[in-house]
């Protein structure tokens, strides 16, 4: 084995040496951080809100824009309309094709028309006085037959012409009962999914330009429009963000160990930065149960180094009504 030389005990002494102040550096820096409070009495986090953004189902120019951006609307107030001649006038066809497919319907289902049936009913009793005429004829024949004053040719003839009345009497009859049925049951059948048919082309018209013109579906305001007059929207594309006053909440962060303590429906109560007087009451909405290393907007010292999870808390609509997201605010737990 090398035996140590002085040089290198004097390097070990000094590495000694130089560990041990720094130790010492350390355990001071941690007894006076230490000292400081972590926990501030309050949770920091800032103003949110759910927008709702209205657009029409079908594409068109916009041809009205009813609201301007920041004003306030109530429910069921029409916010734009677009163009609608196409679908108007599809609408104007599909009422046409339903009135004619009805009609025919009706047509079938009532028969033949009075003046057909009064003409087939003065038939029949031209038919019945024949026959009646012809059974006088024939009871005459078969008397003077059996006295031997006619002849059988005659006796003949009578017969066969009232038998030939009697089934102009059945044949008029059944063409009676026939045109005062109507149509038959298959073409009936036929008929009614004819109009079927054309009352949900009707009802799909309708629609089409009731669609054109979107309202507001609750009151809110109007926070920001994407289109002007004059403009072609895509189908789908929002023409109107709105800011309902309940869609407004605070968003803010909570470290790990303060978890526990927060449920659903428990009251907080929320300072905006710069404003004076008492501070506004919202109730937690939802927790979390995802955590995060930092707050997305708010960074400092604190939480920097910390486990912290997003927390939402709902004020009442009309609290809601004057506050505006994007604000930075504090969150203390209400007594």
């Amino acid at each position: 084995m090398k035996p140590f030389s002085r040089a290198d005990t004097d390097s070990r002494l000094l590495r000694r040496t130089l560990l041990g102040g720094l130790m010492l550096a350390f355990g001071i820096l941690f007894s006076v951080t230490g000292c400081r409070p972590d926990d501030p009495g309050y949770f920091q986090g800032y103003l949110e809100g759910d927008f709702v953004y209205v657009g029409a189902p079908l594409a068109g120019r916009l041809e009205k824009l009813n609201v301007t951006k920041g004003a306030r609307v109530d429910a069921h107030i029409p916010l734009f309309t677009l163009e609608n001649a196409a679908e108007s006038a599809a609408q104007q066809q599909a009422a046409d094709q339903l009135a004619a497919a009805e009609a025919r319907l009706a047509d079938l289902r009532k028969g033949s028309r009075p003046s057909e049936l009064a003409a087939l009913q003065a038939r029949l009793d031209q038919a019945r006085a024949a026959a009646e005429l012809s059974k006088i004829e024939l009871a005459r024949q078969t008397e003077l037959l059996k006295a031997n004053v006619t002849a059988q040719s005659d006796f003949d003839r009578a017969r066969t012409a009232h038998e030939r009345n009697l089934a102009s009497v059945i044949e008029l009859e059944a063409q009676l009962a026939t045109a005062q049925l109507g149509g038959r049951a298959d073409v009936i059948a036929a008929a009614e999914a004819e109009a079927a048919a054309a009352r949900a082309v009707k009802s799909r018209a309708d629609w089409s330009v009731t669609e054109k013109t979107q309202s507001a579906p609750r009151a809110a305001l109007v926070y920001d429009t994407l289109y002007r007059e004059g403009e072609f929207v895509t189908a789908g594309s929002p023409v109107v963000s709105l800011l309902p006053p309940e869609n407004i909440k605070v968003r803010f962060f909570v470290p790990e160990p303060k978890l526990a303590g927060l449920r659903a429906g428990q009251t907080v109560r929320v300072t905006l930065n710069g404003q004076s007087g008492a501070a506004l009451e919202a109730r937690i909405s939802y927790l979390s149960p995802q955590p995060e290393y930092t707050p997305p907007v708010l960074y400092n010292r604190e939480n920097s180094a910390k486990l912290v999870f997003m927390v939402e808390a709902l004020f009442p609509p009309d609290v809601a009504r004057n506050l505006h997201p994007g604000q930075p605010v504090e969150v203390r737990l209400a007594p």
